[in-house]
């Protein structure tokens, strides 16, 4: 192979390689509408979901409610970019010993998040879904003892 030749191939290369690495950056930019404290009021109380840029490729979230002056957590949230994806990687105290699930993206939007792990016990899917830059829907669903469930969280954003 001649000298130029190995020099195109390398270039292009390159730019591919350059724009595949872009394009997974944009992944998890595409959801930096996620960043926030965001409340479910519910009978019982409020609950909450937090999420903070914790590097260029990761937040960090967290689900909790406060009761009185405590502080509850549900679970602790990383949703990381990796090479080979988007993924939501809660890990719930009491659940899986104590480890974390991994859930990959399979839908990313400018206004839509969807995680799945068909091999969880359930959920199975975890969405997001942007109402407006102040109100959200938290969705988990999948199939639990036979039986398809789902169960929707409507979130808006508050100020802390």
């Amino acid at each position: 192979m001649k000298t130029g030749a190995k020099f195109f191939i390398t270039i292009v290369s390159l730019i591919i390689l350059y724009a595949w690495t872009i394009k997974q950056k944009k992944d998890i930019q595409k959801v930096e509408w996620l960043i926030g404290t965001w409340e479910n009021k519910t009978q019982k109380g409020s609950i909450y979901e937090t999420w903070t840029k914790s590097g260029q490729n990761e937040f960090s979230g967290k689900s909790y409610s406060v009761k009185d002056k405590d502080t509850i957590v549900f679970e602790n949230i990383r949703l990381l970019q990796e090479k080979n994806g988007l993924y939501y990687i809660p890990t719930v105290k009491n659940q899986n010993d104590g480890l974390p699930v991994r859930f990959v993206a399979k839908a990313i939007s400018e206004n839509q998040l969807v995680f799945e792990n068909p091999q969880h016990d359930f959920p199975q899917i975890i969405a997001y879904t942007k109402i407006t830059s102040d109100s959200l829907i938290t969705e988990i669903s999948g199939t639990k003892n036979g039986q398809n469930r789902r169960q929707t969280f409507p979130m808006k954003k508050v100020k802390r």
